[in-house]
């Protein structure tokens, strides 16, 4: 049995394998991607993102419990920061969830940002899918932590929560940061802390600023992680927000933006791969590098040149 059919199976060695694979861009990546893709589109991607410290694992970790009880199989990623000497993550969001290790159901994995300014690791959309191709009903995305980049997380995830704490002054950072514009739902986290109510204030101020008409106006959740206070809320305002997106193929069109993404994403990553295989070492290229590091010619008109040996002139597009 091949990891593929492995992991469409059940398997769970095959899944972490699988993301392994992917993560570490492998050369059998491309082909286990593809031979899952068919199996993908039925998970419900949920993302997680706020500054560090504000407790997103053990709101994550409460959650899982809450959904559990619903029957729900979920899938976690779990980006972590990327330790300095192995590469890999720092595993800190895995040990915060221990409690639910042993549950079979529920599939954590950590992975290293790897120098990704978006908080997400590269590899954090393919290994959505293959948690989807695995049959998890449920899928998580928790960010690292990394202020005006989070906007990454939006491109994931169905449902974006911002988790905010009171006494550090997330929300007026929030709006420096954009992250008001992803948010489907606020959760000011640690809310038995003071200023709690001015927080939340302040995010209601931020909402009534906002003179874009939308259809869905993000709730404020007060969460306690360490009591569970809240977590029931969240979960229902959650499927609320699930079944605002499935009314009126909502939800179609912001998957079908993401496929539109992802399509693009791939022809860049090709198309600089087969680039770099032609241009790579040539005499023209490394002669071009000289001239520009001599300030005998600029960068701009260096690619020109280069791109001309190439022939990327033919823009005829078939239909």
């Amino acid at each position: 049995m091949n990891i593929v059919e492995g992991l469409i199976k059940g398997d769970r060695r095959a899944l972490a394998r699988a993301i392994s694979l992917v993560e570490n861009e492998d050369s059998s990546k491309n082909e286990i991607l593809k031979g899952v893709y068919t199996h993908t589109g039925k998970a419900y991607i949920i993302g997680f993102t706020g500054s560090p410290g504000s407790g997103k694992s053990s709101l994550v970790d409460k959650l899982v419990s809450v959904i559990r009880r619903e029957g729900l199989t979920v899938g976690i990623v779990a980006i972590d920061p990327t330790s300095p000497f192995t590469g890999g993550a720092i595993l800190g969001d895995r040990i915060r969830m221990q409690e639910h290790t042993e549950d079979k159901d529920v599939f954590i994995r950590s992975m290293g940002t790897r120098g990704s300014l978006g908080g997400l690791s590269r590899a954090t959309k393919d290994a959505v899918q293959l948690l989807d191709a695995f049959g998890k009903d449920i899928v998580i995305i928790e960010t690292v932590g990394v202020g005006q980049s989070e906007v990454d997380v939006v491109k994931n995830a169905d449902t974006t929560v911002v988790v905010l704490t009171p006494a550090s002054g997330d929300s007026v950072q929030t709006i420096k940061a954009g992250i008001m514009e992803i948010a489907n739902i606020f959760v000011v986290n640690k809310s038995d802390l003071p200023n709690a109510d001015r927080t939340r204030t302040e995010i209601n101020l931020m909402l009534d600023l906002d003179n874009k008409k939308k259809e869905w106006r993000p709730p404020i959740i007060s969460t306690i992680s360490l009591t569970s206070e809240g977590i029931e809320e969240l979960w229902e305002e959650l499927k609320k927000h699930r079944q605002f997106l499935e009314e009126g193929d909502r939800l179609a069109a912001i998957r079908r933006e993401r496929v539109k993404r992802e399509i693009v994403d791939y022809m860049e990553h090709i198309i600089k791969s087969r680039l770099w295989e032609k241009i790579s070492g040539t005499t023209l290229f490394e002669k071009t590098i000289e001239k520009i590091s001599q300030r005998d010619l600029d960068p701009i008109s260096g690619a020109e040149k280069v791109l001309e040996r190439v022939n990327l002139d033919n823009h005829e597009f078939p239909e």
